[in-house]
């Protein structure tokens, strides 16, 4: 049961424990187990009555699970959580951990697609049993199905250009390749931040292959139901994106910012706030892990009733 820091090293592991607030006969969830770094840290903190549940969709991920009386390692894309959670009989937990994004196993094992360091199929499925690849939505959707995911999952202010220009290159040939993809925007690359403009076009496309912002919306909207009152919720997001829906989610029990009051001007909500602001990885783990740059750490508690 050691930790594979070759498949992925866990950002923000001690504040994550500590923020689950574990009880060691509680019940715990992690629904991005990765390389089980975060889960590892959980399991040590439980008893022997206590109940670790991790998910991965990956199947790569199942060679770092152990064998346990108390563990459970669930094949599947946590947008199943409560599903799973039912099977399993324990239909409401103490805490769940969620450490969004893409694993560096997945990033660095080049044939996956993921980065823009190697040449290599354009993929980029976190789940290899899709049906929908990067290759697919380069190639097949139209310009105006283009410029919508640049523009709300890349925030890129040339989306119609990106996407223009996707449709002229591949009416010729086809783009096979992450490559192939970079040569196309290379000439609309901003110049000194061309590596920032090509890691929002990869990752707008990779939000869309794997339908990212709507998995987590379904997940947060469990996360209510699953948990017991007082339970932690515990996320680590790494872009913009996922985190203004966690923040809205625990601040405001909406996904656009909406608040709805009772009779008596109490906010309804799910959650309350553990941390007002996020927390935030420290120098040191950043040199050491130069993919905990972006992470936030935001922690809520599910309010009773």
């Amino acid at each position: 049961m050691e930790n594979n820091t070759t498949y992925h090293i866990p950002v923000l592991r001690d504040a994550c424990v500590d923020a689950l607030n574990i009880q060691p006969d509680g019940v715990y969830v992690d629904v991005t187990f990765g390389g089980g770094g975060h889960a590892r840290a959980i399991f040590e903190k439980l008893s022997a009555k206590g109940q670790l549940i991790v998910f991965d969709q990956d199947p790569d991920a199942k060679n770092n699970a152990w064998e346990a009386p108390n563990f459970h390692f669930v094949p599947a894309n946590f947008a199943y959580l409560q599903n799973h959670l039912k099977l399993l009989g324990f239909p409401k937990v103490d805490g769940i951990l969620a450490d969004f994004g893409v694993s560096s196993h997945q990033f660095d094992e080049e044939s996956r697609g993921f980065s823009i360091r190697s040449n290599a199929p354009l993929d980029m499925r976190m789940n290899q049993a899709g049906e929908l690849s990067a290759e697919k939505v380069v190639n097949a959707y139209s310009e105006e199905e283009l410029v919508a995911i640049f523009k709300s999952y890349g925030e890129l202010p040339n989306a119609r250009k990106v996407a223009s220009r996707i449709v002229a290159v591949r009416e010729s040939r086809e783009i096979k390749t992450t490559q192939d993809l970079l040569d196309v925007i290379q000439p609309l690359a901003p110049k000194f931040k061309e590596h920032k403009f090509f890691a929002q076009v990869f990752q707008a496309i990779r939000i869309e292959v794997n339908g990212e912002l709507e998995v987590l919306k379904k997940f947060l909207h469990q996360c209510e139901s699953c948990l017991k009152p007082n339970g932690r919720l515990v996320a680590l997001s790494y872009h913009s994106l996922e985190d203004r829906l966690v923040k809205n989610w625990m601040k405001r029990g909406s996904f656009d910012g909406t608040i709805t009051k009772d009779f008596f001007g109490n906010v309804l909500k799910p959650f309350t706030e553990v941390n007002r602001h996020p927390i935030l990885p420290t120098e040191e783990e950043m040199e050491k892990n130069s993919r905990a740059r972006s992470a936030k750490l935001r922690i809520a508690e599910r309010n009773d009733g």
